[in-house]
């Protein structure tokens, strides 16, 4: 506790100091502190402060932290750090093996982390640092992470299918990928969380545009911008629209290109997105450009570079856009020299970035732009690398194609051969429907009659021998209350009475310890008398008679007593009166006995047309199943009966190392 208290106390200070103190100090401190707790607090400050700065010391002072949480056994923490691990070494660091075996390294005490949504996370993230280099093991551990969170992380899961969505979308799993795609949409309109249902929903335009499935893609983004205006969230239109016009530049739909880049164009002051705000620009540059339209083109390139940001942050994706429009502007003015500057640029920047389109159009561009130069090999180079690269997509996407109406004809085929089965299987029918219900018209009447006829007789056994059940019970309690009231009365007149003459002869002899012997047994005889029959009942009325046992019980016991009796008195008849007082009696009898408790609550409360007696005591409890199986257990058994004769109902709330309440409902005619 106090460790857990002194790390914190310690990070808490390192970070209101790190923007005035050197991440050197951090670093010697984790190097030269030998408490374990201080020196995961140090490296802590120094993960911190190195994160997107230096992502070499970030990956080498998170393994150490991690490797120090484990020995720990704070395996939460070292699954934190593994998390955030496996983004920088993943793209920063481009070592996703060194990612997975970090994870694997949590993941293999993940029995000793109680936590979900960790375990969950792990999964998920073994998943992002597969999916360059393993899509099957991407999938499988999308899949477990899915397995892992819980109900309530829904906005996880959804995340999770999203993933595997992409996953399966480059395997070709066109069907599997649009699946997740709408189970991940699902779930986020649960949580009406509706940006990510729209990002969800994106998954599938993106798949379908990929792929070359243009006519499906524009659909899908016609269905995305009814939902988005329907709930107003018109923040996307631009990318939305910008990415229809790059669908449709691949296909040579120029026009229709430049209708949605203006569309695009129209909605930027809606999106924060820099890619969006330089692509717009920098395509319709191109656009204008090829149609001769320089003073536009130059328009729309110097809006690009006036925003410095974009230019400051080198950032891939816009300088790949914004280098393809400089050069196509600089080859339309005839301008190749500055063209071919700007073209090669691009042409590195595709050839860092992997992706195939990108890299086969800046092969077609630098080979249309040696061809102007005179540069015939270097042309003829481009264009055998543009042909081969070209073909090695249409292959890809060819292969995609067939995978994808191989899969919907199989689907197809599955569901046609399904059909014609109903179908069969409903003919079948038909012809047979007619005797069919005819034989199990007759079945089902013979059987129903010998069922009722049983059920009957069976029932009417039953209730005859329920009525003489509880005759008998009621009449052994009835001979059970006057056996006790003949044998109270012979003790209190015959047996006492004697006492009573011997204790006065013994007065006048002064023998005390004679004397003590016999007030003893007098009063040993009174108590016996009073429990057989109490005769509070006819003096006082039931309601005094319970508080009179309740007070006789607090005197001499240990129990603490509290009490709540609305008064009762000439409600019943003087033989219920002696079950109810019974009833009570038995059940506090039972408390002292064997329930161990150290107080008693009785209450009893008079309605319209309902007694209701509770006695609750904070004893051990016991099993109300097992006691009242018990042939030897008769006092639970006897309280029922005495409460069937009073046409009542008793219930019994208790169980083992728990406390008992018992309450009884009679009702008053």
């Amino acid at each position: 506790m106090f460790r857990t208290f002194l790390s914190s106390l310690l990070f808490l200070s390192l970070f209101c100091q790190s923007t005035a103190q050197d991440i050197e100090f951090y670093k010697n401190l984790a190097e030269t502190e030998q408490d374990t707790t201080l020196k995961m607090a140090a490296l802590d400050s120094v993960i911190y402060m190195s994160f997107r700065k230096d992502n070499e010391l970030f990956v080498s002072k998170s393994l150490e932290y991690i490797v120090l949480a484990k020995e720990q056994n704070d395996l939460k923490s070292a699954a934190k750090k593994a998390i955030n691990l496996q983004s920088v070494l993943t793209y920063a660091m481009n070592d996703s093996r060194k990612a997975i075996t970090v994870i694997d390294g949590v993941l293999s005490h993940k029995y000793k982390i109680d936590d979900s949504f960790l375990i969950g996370t792990l999964y998920f993230r073994r998943g992002r640092a597969n999916y360059p280099i393993d899509l099957d093991a991407a999938i499988k551990n999308y899949s477990q992470s899915i397995l892992n969170y819980s109900k309530t992380d829904y906005n996880y899961k959804g995340n999770s299918h999203i993933y595997r969505g992409h996953a399966y979308s480059d395997q070709g799993k066109f069907i599997l990928a649009s699946e997740d795609y709408q189970m991940a949409y699902t779930l986020f309109e649960k949580l009406k969380d509706y940006e990510l249902m729209l990002y969800a929903q994106q998954g599938n335009i993106t798949m379908y545009s990929i792929h070359g499935f243009f006519d499906k893609a524009k659909v899908e983004r016609d269905r995305y911008l009814k939902k988005a205006q329907e709930l107003d969230l018109d923040y996307n239109y631009s990318l939305t629209y910008y990415n229809q016009a790059i669908d449709y530049e691949k296909q040579g739909r120029y026009d229709d290109e430049f209708d949605y880049l203006l569309k695009a164009e129209a909605e930027l002051d809606k999106n924060n997105s820099k890619q969006v705000f330089v692509g717009v620009h920098s395509k319709l540059a191109e656009y204008f450009s090829r149609e001769g339209n320089f003073d536009e083109a130059e328009n729309h390139l110097k809006m690009v570079e006036d925003d410095l940001n974009v230019l400051l942050n080198k950032n891939p994706a816009n300088q790949l856009i914004y280098e393809g429009a400089k050069a196509t502007y600089f080859h339309k003015l005839e301008k190749d020299n500055s063209a071919l500057k700007h073209a090669t640029t691009r042409y590195n920047i595709a050839k860092n970035s992997g992706h195939q389109e990108d890299k086969r159009d800046s092969y077609l561009q630098l080979a249309e732009i040696h061809e102007s130069l005179g540069n015939y090999k270097n042309a003829m180079t481009f264009q055998k690398a543009y042909v081969s690269s070209k073909d090695s997509i249409f292959n890809q996407n060819n292969a995609f194609t067939l995978a994808y109406y191989q899969t919907l004809y199989e689907t197809e085929k599955k569901e046609k051969a399904l059909v014609e089965r109903n179908n069969d299987v409903l003919l079948l029918e038909n012809e047979n429907s007619s005797f069919k219900r005819q034989m199990i018209f007759i079945a089902l009447f013979t059987i129903g009659f010998f069922v009722v006829i049983l059920l009957f007789r069976n029932q009417k056994y039953l209730k005859n021998n329920k009525i003489l059940q509880e005759r008998f019970s009621q009449k052994l309690i009835v001979s059970q209350e006057n056996e006790r009231i003949r044998i109270s009365n012979d003790l209190h007149d015959g047996i006492g009475q004697q006492l009573l003459l011997i204790k006065n002869k013994l007065v006048r002899s002064n023998d005390d310890n004679v004397k003590l012997m016999v007030e003893n047994a007098i009063d040993e005889i009174r108590t016996i008398s009073r429990d057989l029959h109490p005769f509070q009942l006819q003096e006082l009325g039931i309601t005094k008679a319970i508080e009179y046992a309740l007070v006789n019980i607090d005197e001499n016991t240990n129990l603490f007593i509290s009490s709540e009796i609305d008064n009762i008195d000439n409600i019943f008849s003087p033989e219920h009166e002696v079950n109810i007082y019974r009833i009570v009696q038995e059940s506090l009898t039972n408390v002292i006995k064997h329930a161990e408790a150290e107080a008693i609550k009785v209450s009893i409360m008079k309605l319209n047309k309902l007694i209701i007696i509770t006695i609750k005591d904070n004893g051990i409890g016991f099993d109300f199943q097992e006691k009242f199986k018990n042939l030897k257990s008769l006092g639970l058994k006897t309280l029922l009966e005495r409460t069937k004769f009073l046409d009542g109902q008793m219930k019994v709330q208790s169980s083992i190392n728990h406390s008992t309440l018992l309450e009884y409902q009679f009702p008053i005619k």
